[in-house]
């Protein structure tokens, strides 16, 4: 994770350096995944149970925030154990993916992000390269008939039609090869020892790196992108080079031709997707782009986390949306293997919306128009999609003023399938909406606005 934020923005937005993948089916297929709009991230790993931040308390230069629910003791090293601990208390044993593939399918999501490794190395599937696992013996979920929980989200997820975003973290701070046991403590995120002067260690985490991505493309079905966290893993930062572009090509000339990665804030042709992390780009942008936002205040579980309102989280992904962006919404599961019930909720109040105004969703475009107030736009084929967003209360105004050019053939509320009437005033487009029914209008409303198609 970067630390550079702008706007409120993880910086992680230049347009201008985006590079689009050569390769014509990775492009064909970045060109549907953009079309998605809504997935569902998860962080979810042992530390759920620390109710803490994921990863960075063992970070030296993260500590100012990354330890401040650590009020038990005053002890920061039994503290750090006491979290490298976490997988041999870890039995989530009311986890059901089924349920929350299901949930997610019915709330509009159509693909999933998980996080199969973040920083702290534990690996939330059974990898041969590692006994930091959820399948090792000294982890209680490991007898779980759903134990190997990466497969068991990916097969469930893809039963209910979603597309599978594998989160993937290249620093790992488990492994020797990145925090080396024979080498001073690490004082920041990156490697604790000097790549120039110790190439062989670094090999060794290469091939381990290698040898990890490998498996997770290899034996979990089709991954629709791989998704690379740990910036700081970059050549240009003391050497950092696991050769991507070496992996990425192999799996993608063995198993995986439309592969697309995400090799986040560090550019280039394999980071086919930018990921503006916390909130939203001040402007639109016409490449690929997938905001990170969590449900509540966190990305992972805390017990005394308090969800977003419905509302927010509709107005939220509208503007994403219609700036060209998708939205990967965190969700939060608990140590028990069980989502929060407000999160829950929250997700079915936004999933009615959209499966009501899925059209103006799903498949758009940046419109030509130019959003203000309580106006978003979409573009689908010939038509725009002008969502109208409720505050306080679903209060439609008589008259709305669309900034829609172009010759207007007809109007419909998406919510109720009626008919708007609209006409030309002093040039401007105006809807005629003093007839339209307003029962079970609740965050916005969607208008389909057709135009006539072009000579």
């Amino acid at each position: 994770m970067a630390d550079k934020i702008k706007n409120g923005v993880h910086d992680y937005t230049d347009e201008s350096k985006y590079v689009y993948p050569e390769s014509p089916a990775v492009r064909e297929h970045l060109e549907w995944f953009r079309g998605l709009k809504l997935g569902l991230m998860m962080h979810w790993m042992p530390s759920c149970q620390f109710s803490s931040f994921e990863s960075w308390p063992l970070s030296e230069d993260s500590v100012a925030w990354s330890r401040k629910d650590i009020d038990w003791t005053d002890d920061m090293k039994l503290a750090m154990q006491q979290y490298k601990d976490c997988n041999k208390t870890f039995n989530p044993f009311k986890f059901r993916p089924d349920q929350w593939a299901r949930l997610a399918r019915e709330c509009g999501f159509k693909y999933l992000l998980f996080t199969t490794k973040h920083h702290d190395g534990f690996c939330m599937y059974d990898s041969n390269y590692s006994d930091y696992k959820i399948t090792a013996p000294d982890c209680p979920f490991h007898t779980s008939e759903r134990a190997d929980i990466v497969k068991s989200m990916f097969d469930a997820f893809r039963k209910e039609g979603l597309a599978i975003s594998a989160y993937f973290s290249k620093p790992d701070w488990h492994s020797p090869y990145y925090w080396s046991p024979d080498f001073p403590e690490p004082q920041d995120r990156n490697v604790n020892y000097s790549i120039a002067e110790h190439p062989e260690i670094w090999e060794k985490f290469t091939e381990y790196t290698h040898n990890q991505l490998t498996e997770l493309c290899s034996n979990y079905g089709k991954v629709d992108v791989l998704w690379l966290d740990g910036g700081q893993v970059r050549p240009d930062n003391r050497g950092q080079d696991i050769r991507l572009g070496e992996v990425v090509e192999k799996i993608r000339a063995s198993s995986q031709p439309h592969l697309i990665v995400c090799d986040r804030t560090v550019g280039g042709p394999y980071e086919n997707i930018i990921t503006p992390e916390g909130g939203v780009p001040a402007e639109a942008m016409d490449v690929p782009w997938e905001a990170c936002i969590p449900i509540g205040g966190y990305f992972a579980f805390h017990y005394d986390d308090r969800c977003r309102e419905p509302r927010e989280l509709v107005h939220l992904f509208l503007e994403i949306i219609s700036k060209g962006g998708s939205l990967a919404l965190n969700v939060t599961p608990r140590p028990d293997g069980k989502l929060p019930a407000d999160q829950i909720h929250a997700m079915r109040c936004m999933g009615r919306f959209l499966n009501t105004n899925a059209e103006g969703i799903y498949g758009t475009k940046i419109a030509p128009c130019r959003p203000e107030r309580e106006y978003r736009y979409t573009a689908k084929g010939n038509c725009i999609y002008l969502f109208y967003q409720y505050q306080e209360y679903p209060y439609l105004p008589p008259r709305l003023y669309p900034d829609v050019a172009g010759r207007v053939r007809r109007v419909t509320l998406l919510r109720t399938g009626q008919e708007i009437p609209f006409c030309r005033e002093r040039g401007a487009l105006l809807l005629d909406t003093s007839g339209a029914d307003r029962n079970g209008a609740e965050y916005a409303d969607c208008f389909r606005i057709e135009l006539e198609e072009e000579a």
